[in-house]
């Protein structure tokens, strides 16, 4: 009998998890921060700057993904063709639309 090892496919973002981890609890923390302000009575702009600095971190960690996502999945999906293709472009596209919308 055939050995019937399942292979967990690899994402595009596989080689930089931990860096992203990181990443994300530091806005993690950021979020905390912004938190504490508002129990604290902080001045409404610096509430807002520390919001926007959360915002600008958030987008930064998604555009990386998207563009781990376009070399690696999408990349190997087009490369191999098909209906696999076709749909790995499309939620590309979906996926790029609600970054722009957000």
């Amino acid at each position: 009998m055939a050995d019937q090892t399942t292979q967990v496919a690899a994402h595009g973002y596989s080689a930089q998890k931990d860096n992203y981890a990181k990443r994300l609890r530091r806005i993690e923390g950021q979020i905390r921060g912004i938190a504490k302000m508002i129990d604290e009575d902080k001045y409404c702009i610096d509430v807002l700057t520390q919001i926007s600095a959360v915002n600008s971190a958030l987008q930064s960690v998604a555009l990386a993904l998207l563009d781990e996502h376009l070399g690696h999945c999408v990349a190997q999906a087009v490369a191999e063709g098909g209906q696999e293709a076709d749909a790995k472009l499309a939620e590309a596209s979906a996926a790029i639309a609600r970054l722009v919308r957000s």
